[in-house]
């Protein structure tokens, strides 16, 4: 019996740069979702989840469009495996979590994750943690069909304690950063607005397809590749919505440097004002966010947070802010407050903190 567990993760800053060849800063949360693996030499995986009525079968030589719902991201993870040559046993998996679904915190890749981990340590074969992310990656884009970057797959790899996770999503490079604002008396809110959200939609896809077509205006194969130039490139962008995005893309990867800068002198204050920033160039440029987002992200800080931003793909999910730690009972108090008194549910608010990657 195999056990195998990975976390979550906040992304901190850099949102939708993954794929466009740019910079995050993510960091592996508490909450983690855990497999449990008993192999057998049979043809198929049953999988059962805590949070499904009913187990799945997977055939081991199961192919996109073979299985939906929740356990396609194990079968996903089941046919990338196989896809790249390794021979896999059948057998029985529970799998148990807490990392809450359609939150934007990642519960997704903390599958394939764990999946992955417990899969491979089952054959003996021993994948560096880059592919291992490519791995999930492939099992969510090209299985699952939602066309995601590999931000939540690294984060959930490399995830450490007290450290956040610079990316560098051009040659795929992993820096660790220091990351304890506890430590300097401020305190990194979580507000899980309960407002679920979606990949496959389209809505993901059609912001990176406009990103596509902004960096082949622009004579390039990633907008990465005119980030030394600043935003006055996109002038040569003819589509005005497709400049948005790009200008989203540009800015945000000048931020993530800057947050980086700012937390490595424990200057907080100058990392919030990156969050808020971070958030209005989503809502007005690359325009992900909703009314019920901005409403939380912009209550945070008239009460007092630092900086607040809306973390994850986007149109639902959480905000993130961080907040001097005598203030998070006054800050929480107020967002719970406005939320309710527009009509909105009550938002989970918790403290959160950088924890250990999957293993």
């Amino acid at each position: 019996m195999i056990g195998y567990s990975a976390p979550g993760r906040v992304n901190l800053i850099g949102e939708h740069t993954d794929y466009n060849g740019g910079f995050a800063l993510p960091i592996a949360l508490p909450q983690r979702t855990s497999v449990t693996f008993t192999p057998a030499e049979i043809d198929t995986l049953t999988v059962l989840s805590d949070h499904a009525d009913a187990s799945v079968r997977i055939p081991l030589d199961t192919a996109p469009g073979g299985v939906t719902g929740w356990a396609a991201y194990v079968a996903g993870v089941i046919w990338a495996l196989g896809d790249s040559g390794l021979v896999l046993p059948g057998g029985a998996m529970t799998i148990s979590s807490d990392v809450p679904i359609g939150s934007g915190l990642s519960s997704s890749a903390a599958l394939e994750c764990a999946v992955l981990g417990a899969l491979t340590t089952a054959t003996g074969v021993r994948l560096d943690r880059a592919e291992q992310a490519r791995i999930g990656q492939r099992a969510e884009n090209d299985y699952v069909g939602a066309p995601t970057g590999l931000l939540d797959q690294l984060a959930s790899l490399f995830g450490e304690v007290s450290t956040a996770v610079l990316i560098d999503f051009r040659d795929v490079t992993v820096h660790p950063v220091p990351f304890d604002p506890d430590a300097a008396g401020v305190t990194l809110l979580l507000f899980d607005s309960g407002q679920r959200h979606g990949h496959v939609d389209g809505e993901y896809a059609a912001r990176r397809a406009s990103c596509e077509r902004a960096a082949a205006a622009l004579g390039v194969s990633s907008l990465r590749d005119v980030q030394h130039r600043g935003v006055s490139v996109l002038d040569g962008v003819g589509d005005p919505v497709d400049a948005r995005r790009a200008r989203h893309v540009l800015t945000e990867n000048e931020r993530v440097l800057d947050f980086v800068a700012a937390v490595s002198e424990l200057d907080f204050a100058a990392a919030g004002k990156l969050f808020t920033a971070s958030h209005a160039s989503m809502r007005d440029d690359f325009q992900i966010t909703t009314a019920h987002l901005d409403l939380i992200a912009d209550a945070a800080v008239a009460a007092g947070a630092l900086g607040a931003r809306m973390t994850g793909g986007g149109f639902g999910g959480c905000v993130i802010a961080l907040v001097p730690t005598e203030l998070t009972l006054k800050v929480g108090d107020a967002v719970r407050s406005a939320a309710l008194a527009a009509g909105y549910g009550e938002p989970e608010v918790s403290r959160v903190y950088a924890a250990a990657g999957a293993g």
